[in-house]
């Protein structure tokens, strides 16, 4: 399914991963650090997401980011940055002629960055308008909410942008200082994936070997525990009022970590439940009675714990009728179980998933980065289509019966209900009357 991958690490400490593609004249650069919202304090709530955006405002190199931008843009480059809550990333796809133009220049950000205070100022407007563009959009707005609600008592439950306040007040000295915990040649993973030319490791050599060791340890966090959060997060829905003409909800119960084997067999229950336009609930719920138009089931994972989620966007005026259809199909799943024939069908899906996703060379690079940063071991494509093969109807049966518990179900809800009484009362939620 995908070339071998080459792994080394330089004498700085910065970890190196090489996946080369034959069939692709392009080359993505990604560099990963573990750092993301729930790392920080409360002061520097935002913090992560802040020094992402100001890594493009200038070097002493490149002083602006018009700098920046004009050569990347000069070779048709694609560039861009993302924050999460345990990590964040830098990458640059790019004509593999131009690899040379890729390293030095994300090099550069990372390590010659100026966080200039004038441009620290104007960012921070930047910045509010895109936390109100989030705070606009309820479908994505409600994701943020429900992992508030589901992590509660824990930094994994923040929203990664932080407080539009936070934002408004955070301190520049400060931020640096965080960052420097971070960013790090012995904490960076680096990874090129596609075109690979002869100079390609002298190159990375260069540009990413010059930086020597800071010798800092990083910054961690507090652990996150299921048991703290249901007692401190003990209703069942966090509700936040927004006139809307569709109610947006997740529904979600408590999972697992990265790591886990048991994230094979749930991979495919969610296929079958929601990861397709043939699945039961787009099904069920959309297709034979017209009650939303977006639905579908998702799988998160952090280092410590994770979460099965149903999201959708509802028909407010039949919001009891999607409440019970959305009920009926998970109750059916508990006691008829998955067919053998939508386990088959499920690794098909996944397997084909794959192909296309190992034709890409920044959805490759993020594969393996993702894993090196984060996880115990690097899983080839190959490893995980075989554990995912290997796994069979009564495994799917099994962690269907352990995950949806309702006990444990958590919503997040955006929609014109005051509170969550107002919205329990509309939504006569099954499991609950």
């Amino acid at each position: 399914m995908a070339t071998p991958i080459e792994q080394y690490k330089l004498s700085n400490g910065t970890r190196v991963i090489i996946a080369p593609s034959k069939d692709t004249r392009a080359v993505t650069c990604l560099a990963y650090f573990a750092v993301g919202s729930r790392y920080e304090s409360a002061e520097l709530w935002g913090g992560s997401h802040f020094i992402e955006h100001m890594m493009f405002k200038g070097t002493e190199k490149r002083p602006t980011t018009e700098d920046i931008s004009k050569q990347l843009d000069a070779v048709g480059a694609d560039y861009n940055a993302f924050t999460s809550k345990d990590h964040t990333a830098y990458y640059i796809k790019i004509d593999a002629r131009h690899t040379e133009l890729s390293l030095d220049l994300l090099s550069d950000m990372i390590y010659n960055s100026k966080f200039d205070a004038g441009e620290f100022d104007r960012e921070r407007g930047v910045i509010v308008e895109e936390l109100n563009m989030y705070e606009d959009n309820p479908s994505m707005k409600v994701e943020e909410l429900f992992e508030e609600h589901m992590f509660a008592g824990n930094t994994l439950g923040w929203k990664i942008g932080g407080p539009i306040e936070n934002i408004k007040a955070i301190n520049l000295q400060k931020l640096i200082a965080y960052k420097k915990r971070f960013y790090a040649p012995e904490h960076l993973v680096l990874v090129l994936s596609g075109k690979i030319t002869p100079t390609t490791r002298a190159l990375i050599k260069k540009y990413f070997g010059a930086e020597k060791k800071h010798d800092v340890k990083q910054l961690t966090y507090k652990p996150f525990g299921w048991a703290r959060a249901h007692r401190e997060g003990a209703e069942p829905v966090k509700v936040m009022f927004k006139q809307t003409d569709q109610m947006h909800m997740v529904l979600g119960f408590p999972a697992f970590n990265y790591d886990d084997p048991r994230n094979a067999a749930l991979l495919l229950l969610h296929v079958i439940l929601g990861g397709s336009m043939s699945s039961r609930l787009f099904i069920g719920v959309r297709e034979r009675r017209g009650l939303c138009y977006v639905i579908r089931s998702g799988v998160t994972n952090y280092a410590d714990a994770g979460a099965f989620t149903i999201t959708s966007g509802l028909d407010k005026a039949r919001l009891t009728e999607a409440m019970s259809v959305i009920y009926e199909e998970l109750q059916n799943l508990l006691k008829k179980g998955v067919t053998d024939e939508e386990v088959r069908a499920a690794k098909d899906h996944l397997a084909g998933k794959m192909v296309l996703q190992f034709e890409d060379s920044a959805r490759v690079a993020d594969y393996y980065g993702q894993q090196k940063l984060l996880m115990k071991k690097i899983e080839t494509p190959e490893e995980k289509f075989k554990r995912i093969m290997a796994q069979t109807t009564a495994d799917v049966n099994a962690v269907a019966r352990e995950i949806i518990k309702f006990k444990h179900a958590k919503m997040g809800v955006i929609g014109p209900y005051k509170d969550a009484a107002e919205f329990l009362k509309a939504a006569k939620l099954p499991w609950l009357v």
